[in-house]
């Protein structure tokens, strides 16, 4: 069992970034595929990076422009965020369990964190 907690959310202007952070609880967190997902408005949930022990994956609407990392020693994922586009407003979440793209397929969600970016 995995607990999540997103920060970090915001209202940024277009070009600006932000910072998202996961704390995870558990003792087996290292062990855990994790990823993020956002949802827009209206709008099906949407992949948008993952991190496993040794690799990352990205949406190509995100690659370039943000990168998912991970520090076991705190529990913790980050999505770091630069270049935003007013695209990128949706409800961030934190996910865990699945080496997917598919978001129906992770087992552990956070309650998300809104970021909206002006233009």
């Amino acid at each position: 069992q995995v607990q999540l907690v997103e920060s970090g959310g915001g209202l940024v202007q277009a070009g600006g970034s932000l910072r998202l952070s996961c704390a995870a609880s558990g003792r087996t967190f290292s062990s855990y595929v994790m990823g993020w997902v956002r949802q827009a408005p209206g709008k099906e949930r949407e992949f948008v990076a993952r991190i496993s022990w040794s690799s990352t994956r990205y949406a190509d609407s995100v690659k370039g422009r943000f990168t998912i990392s991970r520090d076991n020693a705190k529990n913790t994922v980050y999505l770091q965020m630069n270049s935003l586009k007013p695209e990128d407003t949706a409800v961030y979440y934190c996910a865990a369990g699945a080496y997917s793209t598919d978001p129906r397929e992770y087992d552990y969600w956070g309650q998300g964190t809104q970021v909206t970016v002006s233009s």
